[in-house]
């Protein structure tokens, strides 16, 4: 059970901070449908795929004291961010060595927005439709983010470029 917290820390650690719990949510979604071990179970929700026992682990890192969460009022919301304190890095340990490849595919998502990183992770919740049919279902349930058809040819140029990130 812990050792699933410890892939958390790790990433987060590989990461050196991750700015947002969206963009935390869909980083691990992403590295999990790139087939890195992550086991959360994910749904639909009103930002993308979401994680309940995602949340709930980050929560249990910080009152641990592995991972350190810091609240910036950026005046119309709070925006969280996340780090390994020296416990963290120390428990993040006992989660086994990480995948050669997990740390150049972290930068490639850290370096992302929140935004986009949604539209991404929301096109692989619909991978087992063909392209089209993903575009449209993001159109529908995405209909208000109104992502425009140059941001979703980088979406699927994005998820090429990890797909060989894993690889390599």
């Amino acid at each position: 059970m812990l050792a699933e917290h410890a892939k958390i820390v790790q990433m987060i650690s590989l990461a050196d901070e991750v700015n947002g719990r969206k963009k935390l949510q869909k980083m691990v979604y992403i590295l999990k449908k790139m087939e890195f071990p992550f086991v959360e179970k994910y749904e639909l929700h009103m930002y993308g795929p979401y994680s309940e026992e995602l949340t709930l682990r980050v929560e249990e890192l910080c009152e641990m004291g592995f991972l350190d969460e810091t609240c910036t009022d950026k005046g119309s919301y709070v925006q969280y961010s996340y780090h390994a304190t020296e416990d963290g890095l120390k428990f993040s340990e006992t989660g086994g060595a990480p995948a050669a490849s997990l740390a150049p595919c972290i930068s490639k998502l850290n370096d992302q927005s929140s935004r986009f990183l949604e539209l991404v992770s929301t096109l692989l919740y619909f991978d087992h439709l063909d392209r089209s049919e993903q575009i449209a279902k993001v159109r529908i349930v995405k209909n208000k983010l109104n992502f425009s058809d140059e941001e979703m040819d980088a979406a699927f140029e994005f998820i090429a470029e990890m797909a060989a990130c894993v690889v390599a």
